[in-house]
């Protein structure tokens, strides 16, 4: 799978803000490309909110597209696990080795 890595770390798109979650709310079938895909990030990076849009629609045609146009960029050290965590739409991105569970 192509991904974005800079300084040891790896792009991984996600919806920030409240309303639908990009990859959280994708509940079947979720293409984790989504999560990585290059030129996305590109275009996240570059602002190009109309082109973001367009080209998800394009090249996820049947995926749930919502929290696309809050999309950002968290940078997850190379090789750590993660996972989305969502809200009430809001999505943020969990590291496991940064997580403090408590056991009973």
């Amino acid at each position: 799978m192509d991904r974005v890595i800079r300084d040891g770390k790896v792009a991984v798109l996600y919806s920030p803000g409240y309303g639908a979650g990009w990859s959280t709310w994708s509940h079947t079938n979720l293409d984790p490309q989504m999560l990585f895909d290059p030129h996305l990030v590109e275009l996240v990076e570059q602002g190009l909110g109309d082109q973001v849009r367009a080209y998800c629609e394009q090249e996820w045609p049947d995926q749930y597209l919502g929290g696309v146009n809050d999309l950002a960029i968290a940078w997850v050290p190379q090789g750590e696990y993660f996972r989305i965590q969502e809200y009430d739409g809001s999505e943020r991105v969990e590291i496991r080795d940064q997580i403090t569970w408590i056991q009973a």
